[in-house]
């Protein structure tokens, strides 16, 4: 049997004086003198385990001095229960020997605890200490140890985990650490009481624990083990503090993000049926950051720029940062800056694709009252408006604002700046009313871009992508072609935008078979749920080399999908916004070019039904009405063919196939003047002047007239048609 070492009850003095007793023959090995007092520990437990374990237990004149804490919590234990144990004093020098930084020693005293024997009786004190403050008597059975005692050996075990990650045994830390929880939760199922424990440690160490835990799982490379430890820390009552709560939802947060492995969901049993469940680990970090900004917003924990730097991650992740711009509109006045999250905002409306929003928001902070040269909101604006022809203007002045307001010599912004600048300027283009503008724009773009290409030193592949284009669009192919080559080079194949760039290009230069084979390439390269756009331009591909059963094949396997994918998505994952084909509109896209495949084919009852589930997505399509009216336009149906060409104008008044249609069709009924069939086929050129279809109109239309000067401008209209032609794309390159 283990020996006690009994005390008397004396004063408070007494108590202290043979306690440093305890303390030095615990830590020298020296027997106590006072054998009337006490049992001798040097032999049981000094003399045979420690030093025969090979530490040495000498300690310097400066170390001499016990911790005072120490003390008065083994005084305490000494009070309540007259004796100190064998586990309790090897708790005490274990402590001792880990505070003068004795790891190992301090381990090996921690291991001579049997905690196995002693777990019963800390149960027992725990459920009874308990059970005593719901009665409020004093009839109760007493327990086997104090509260105190309790606390001295839950630190023990606490240190002892300690001591095992010092030496990076982190699973045994972590099965020992386990014990501490198991512990506390067997004895307290409903949880830990207010102030339970206030009296002494026991709290404290708890703390560290249910924090330390999931860590130790995670260095012990043991994802699943971490992730039930966050939700046992998270989901049981353990009494935390406010800001040691937090702590832990974040970390869970952010290994949930970053871990590269995929949760189970959690399991909760007492959640009402219209509670929410996250289903994987982006859902359920959101969740948890969402906690947290809302506890910031309650003021119940100090604010932490981390946390919304990990949720725009997340939101972006899943494609929701609508719900992002909320969180940061909820955020009260002074925790962020106004500036930032005036971008910020304009940023989340963006991404999200409320573009006008997002550039109010720019317009806003541009103010001369606000921040005018703040260079990122700038660019921000620039490359909005830069997409749209209608503000391309004021991009142009919000790219030239963003580099007269570059500071430091920064190449990076420096070429962002002029690349957006070109942008703009090619977006502008497109809006001059003369041919002169229009190549004076596309020049200054075209230098802004090789500027920009220049001062990054060739290595932005963005730069390299619009440089591309904008060469291809000028119908300068060899150029565009070499562009594309190096973005091809420069990414490695990873961004599906430069694959169909340079199939594209070369369906332009009428390499029809080179082009489907980069995009087999491509396609060989991607995972299944990327593949809808390069399918679709294969198969126009075989289209332009008169391989219609190949072409329809394709478009069935690209149904197909689209069929797996909306299934899959409509079981409650999320779009992200580059992914935008996946959706209802791009598969209607895909019914209207089977129903122009087969129209062609003179397949009447094929085209009649693509048309049909093109009408199921959405009655309000231009596209469809179009095709509509070249399906009674083939079958001879003149007039009803007129009707659908002007249902889709009254949809979109500048659909392009649109217009030249019904400048045809009156051009063949002779209903209307020439005039206004020129004004049609005028307007369709405004739109897109790369259209070989208006201009061979046109060309028709001068031809008829049958004067000197018409038949003048007919040969030069049919030349540009033929021009356009020679170098024009199976879609365009945008």
């Amino acid at each position: 049997m283990k020996s006690n070492i009994r005390i008397k009850k004396q004063r408070r003095g007494g108590l202290r004086r043979d306690l440093g007793q305890i303390m030095k023959c615990l830590c020298t090995g020296e027997q106590l003198t006072k054998v009337d007092k006490m049992t001798p520990l040097s032999e049981s437990l000094a003399a045979k385990d420690y030093s025969l374990s090979g530490y040495s237990s000498k300690i310097s004149d400066g170390e001499k001095k016990t911790d005072t804490r120490n003390i008065e919590e083994a005084e305490l234990s000494l009070r309540e229960s007259s004796s100190l144990n064998y586990e309790e004093a090897r708790a005490l020098l274990g402590r001792i020997e880990y505070q003068k930084g004795n790891i190992e020693a301090a381990l090996h005293v921690f291991e001579g605890i049997d905690i196995a024997a002693i777990t019963p009786k800390m149960k027992l004190t725990l459920a009874r200490r308990v059970e005593r403050r719901k009665r409020r008597s004093h009839d109760y059975a007493p327990p086997p140890m104090s509260i105190h005692a309790v606390s001295l050996l839950l630190e023990a075990i606490f240190l002892k985990v300690k001591s095992l990650q010092h030496l990076q045994r982190f699973r045994e830390a972590a099965q020992t650490c386990k014990v501490i929880l198991d512990i506390v939760e067997s004895s307290l199922p409903e949880g830990l009481p207010e102030n339970f424990g206030a009296d002494c440690k026991l709290q404290e160490t708890l703390n560290k624990a249910v924090e330390l835990l999931p860590e130790l799982w995670k260095f012990s490379d043991s994802p699943r083990e971490a992730i039930l430890s966050y939700r046992w820390a998270l989901l049981h009552q353990w009494n935390l503090d406010a800001e040691t709560t937090a702590r832990i939802q974040k970390q869970f947060a952010i290994f949930l993000l970053y871990c590269g492995g995929e949760a189970s969901p959690p399991n909760l049993h007492s959640q009402m049926d219209s509670s929410f469940v996250p289903r994987n680990n982006i859902e359920e970090a959101i969740l948890l950051l969402m906690i947290l900004l809302r506890k910031v917003s309650l003021k119940r924990i100090e604010w932490d720029p981390s946390i919304l730097d990990h949720l725009s991650f997340a939101l972006s992740m899943s494609g929701d940062l609508r719900a992002l711009a909320k969180q940061i509109e909820e955020l009260l006045p002074g925790v962020i800056n106004r500036k930032e999250r005036y971008h910020n905002l304009a940023l989340c409306y963006y991404g999200s694709g409320e573009d006008l929003v997002a550039l109010n928001i720019l317009r806003k902070l541009l103010n001369s009252s606000e921040d005018p040269h703040c260079v990122p909101a700038l660019l921000t604006a620039s490359r909005i408006c830069g997409e749209k022809p209608n503000l391309a203007e004021e991009g142009i002045n919000f790219a030239h604002r963003a580099l007269e307001s570059l500071e430091d010599e920064c190449s990076e912004l420096e070429g962002t700046g002029n690349l957006l600048l070109g942008v703009a300027l090619s977006a502008h283009s497109k809006s001059a009313l003369s041919d002169f503008e229009r190549v004076a724009r596309q020049s200054e773009a075209l230098q802004a871009l090789e500027s920009a290409w220049k001062i990054t030193s060739m290595k932005d592949p963005s730069i390299l992508y619009y440089l591309s284009l904008e060469n291809g669009e000028q119908r300068k192919l060899e150029a565009a072609l070499h562009y594309a080559k190096s973005l091809l080079k420069l990414e490695g194949g990873s961004n599906i935008k430069g694959w169909l760039l340079l199939a594209r290009i070369l369906s332009a230069q009428k390499r029809f078979l080179d082009g489907e084979i980069v995009l087999n390439a491509a396609l060989d390269q991607t995972g299944k749920w990327d593949q809808g756009e390069l399918l679709r331009t294969k198969a126009k591909l075989q289209i332009a080399q008169g391989r219609f059963k190949s072409a329809v094949e394709t478009y069935t396997q690209l149904l197909a999908l689209l069929q797996v994918q909306s299934k899959s998505f409509g079981s409650g994952k999320k779009l992200h916004k580059d992914h935008g084909y996946f959706s209802r509109s791009f598969e209607q896209e895909i019914w209207h070019d089977l129903a122009y495949l087969y129209i062609s084919l003179s397949h009447w009852r094929d085209a009649e039904i693509c048309l049909s589930k093109s009408k199921a997505i959405s009655s309000y399509s231009a596209v469809r009405n179009h095709a509509t009216g070249v399906l009674y336009e083939r079958k001879g149906q003149l007039k009803e063919a007129l009707k659908a060409f002007r249902s889709a104008l009254d949809i979109d008044p500048d659909h392009v196939p649109s217009l030249i249609s019904v400048a045809g069709l009156l051009r063949q009924l002779g209903s209307q003047s020439n005039a206004v069939i020129k004004s049609l086929l005028m307007n369709a050129i405004r739109v897109d002047k790369m259209n070989p279809s208006a201009w061979y109109n046109l060309g028709l239309l001068h031809k008829a007239e049958v004067t000197a000067s018409s038949l003048e401008e007919a040969a030069e209209c049919f030349e540009t048609a033929a021009i356009l032609e020679e170098s024009a794309p199976v879609e365009p390159f945008r």
